[in-house]
């Protein structure tokens, strides 16, 4: 399977999102935390993901920015965990929670254990 993170998989749907909100359940390993709703996809697609930096942590976007792009690149080397074990689409938004700047391999660590949480989570 491919690692990459297309078009078709990031959740742009201002509808989905507020579903996400309103009705979605989530898991957290700090300082990550993933919301989960499962969704109506089109046939062949099983995932809808988006990632969320708080202002309230990172003032300068160009933080903000930095950590969206280590969450995005974590979750598209671990997204086979998700795929592998989910028989019905989901919509999931992944935020990074904290100040405390964690390095690349702290947050991919972290990202597995999330991961895995939320398996553990839809099986249930």
């Amino acid at each position: 399977m491919k690692n990459t993170y297309p078009k078709h998989e990031k959740l742009k749907s201002k509808t989905t999102i507020d579903l996400l909100f309103s009705e979605g359940k989530s898991v957290s390993k700090y300082p990550l935390r993933l919301v989960f709703a499962p969704i109506a996809l089109e046939e062949g697609e099983k995932i809808k993901m988006g990632v969320s930096v708080s202002k309230k942590y990172f003032k300068k976007a160009v933080d903000r920015n930095y950590f969206k792009r280590v969450l995005r690149e974590t979750y598209r080397l671990n997204k086979q965990l998700l795929l592998e074990n989910m028989d019905k689409p989901y919509a999931l938004m992944f935020f990074y929670q904290s100040k405390d700047r964690l390095s690349y391999e702290e947050i991919n660590e972290k990202t597995i254990q999330l991961f895995e949480k939320f398996v553990a989570a839809i099986k249930e």
